[in-house]
């Protein structure tokens, strides 16, 4: 294995402005290895950090990027060699909250292409903590750059189905269905045994898409309001002879709408998890949901110990990643920041290194 005198980066200047350049490779400490990056998926949270002036823990300049596989090429002699899957958060594994088994919200958690200095993932290496690696043992032929996702795109929407803790026989809403983490939590949610699963996106075309990839029933919120959704939504659970209490709904768009339309169809004993991010605000009166009985729970991120799990799911074929990735070379990285934030992708674009 070759370390390389310099590691090549794309480095966000300042927000809204990117720059390739060479960096330093750091002197790695004991519990550090150096990986060299297969792909890297761009992920919505990158775009809010480059162009809506999200703030990232450590200023820029600095390189962004958290959805990494690739493999270790220093550091921990026994990972050497190894592909890998890089958490997107990375736990201390020392605080009450580690102790208390929710280490994915860490206050000392480490996120490439956040927390962790100048370091991120659209790179053609990073140096990362070795402790909780995601080990690939056998990719069945699988492209070691798809399994970049794996890093918060598949393991975020877990997360979050384990935080709402479906059960075989479920009702499960996803809304923003089609998007970059939407995809996977329809997958998700049927893998675990949800018996119905509703999609709710905009996009009829990627609707259609997503019944066969673990849907079965979709509404295209299209010229439709939120009370419009709602309604459509207690029409098909009537007209099939579903209760409209009890449901499971996991919002994934981050968006306005998304976030008021699952406030509105969150009723009788149900549950509305929080995946999606967005800056935006929205107006819920708390009594209905002591009326309810009903929870609101937020999700971040993933426990690193779950990553196997999923992994496991990937290669069992459960969770397909295939029909939603497309990788470009790391040079394309502007045009694919600008596509993204565009919302033209109709795919996760993952950045293969081309330096």
């Amino acid at each position: 294995m070759s370390v390389p005198a310099k590691i090549e980066t794309w480095q966000m200047k300042e927000p809204g402005k990117l720059e390739k350049t060479s960096i330093e490779v750091p002197e790695l400490q004991p519990g550090e290895v150096l990986v060299e990056v297969a792909g890297c998926g761009v992920c919505h949270t990158d775009v809010g950090y480059f162009y809506d002036g999200v703030p990232t823990v450590n200023d820029p300049p600095l390189t962004l990027g958290h959805e990494i596989s690739g493999k270790v090429v220093a550091g921990d002699e026994h990972l050497i060699g190894k592909e890998v899957i890089i958490p997107a958060v990375m736990p201390c594994n020392k605080c009450d909250i580690c102790a208390a088994g929710r280490g994915n919200r860490c206050l000392k958690q480490k996120m490439p292409g956040n927390s962790m200095g100048i370091y991120g993932g659209f790179s053609s290496h990073i140096p990362v903590p070795s402790e909780d690696l995601c080990v690939i043992e056998d990719r069945k032929g699988m492209p070691l750059e798809y399994l970049s996702v794996v890093a918060d795109a598949i393991t975020s929407p877990y997360q979050a189905a384990k935080r709402g803790d479906i059960q075989p026989g479920d009702r499960v809403v996803v809304i923003g269905a089609t998007g970059g983490i939407g995809v996977y939590m329809t997958q998700i949610a049927r893998a675990l045994g949800a018996e119905a699963v509703i999609a709710i996106a905009r996009s009829k075309e990627k609707l259609e898409r997503s019944l066969d990839y673990g849907a079965t029933h979709t509404i295209s919120t299209l010229d439709q309001g939120v009370k419009d959704v709602r309604n459509t939504y207690k029409g098909y659970c009537k007209e099939n002879g579903l209760p409209g209490h009890g449901w499971k709904i996991f919002e994934c768009s981050g968006s306005k709408i998304g976030q008021e339309i699952g406030l509105e169809l969150l009723s009788f004993t149900g549950k509305l998890v929080v995946v999606g991010f967005g800056m935006q605000k929205v107006e819920y009166m708390l009594s209905r949901l002591m009326a309810f009985d009903a929870e609101i729970i937020g999700t971040w991120g993933c426990l690193p110990r779950y990553y196997k799990e999923v992994l496991q799911m990937v290669m069992d074929d459960k969770i397909k990643i295939d029909p939603f990735v497309e990788v470009r070379p790391m040079s394309h990285i502007e045009k694919s920041f600008e596509e993204s934030h565009a919302g033209k992708l109709m795919k996760r674009v993952i950045l293969e290194p081309d330096f």
